[in-house]
């Protein structure tokens, strides 16, 4: 069995930027709640993610509530690479679809 502590490295949908590497765990958490938030609506507007990306995290999953955030967009950014969700284009503000 994998070690959920493992890292994974995740990439940037601009392939000039790199993408970080970070723990299996956090990325499987970030990412089923993002998808989550698309079982609520079939587009959802970036500034509304942290909003259900909070609401479905607990200090338990994370041990800083602060780096959410950031753990959100860089998992959100691996998703467009695969592409799992895009972004809407000329949605203002940035508008995402599955």
């Amino acid at each position: 069995m994998t070690d959920p502590r493992e890292g994974i490295q995740l990439l940037h949908p601009d392939p000039e930027k790199s993408a970080p590497r970070i723990e299996m765990s956090k990325y499987l958490v970030v990412k089923s709640v993002l998808l989550v938030a698309f079982e609520l609506d079939l587009i959802v507007r970036l500034v509304d993610f942290p909003n259900h990306v909070r609401a479905s995290l607990s200090p338990e999953d994370f041990e800083n509530l602060d780096s959410i955030n950031w753990y959100m967009t860089t998992v959100k950014l691996d998703m467009e690479t695969h592409p799992i969700m895009e972004q809407i284009p000329g949605a203002k503000p940035q508008t995402l679809r599955l």
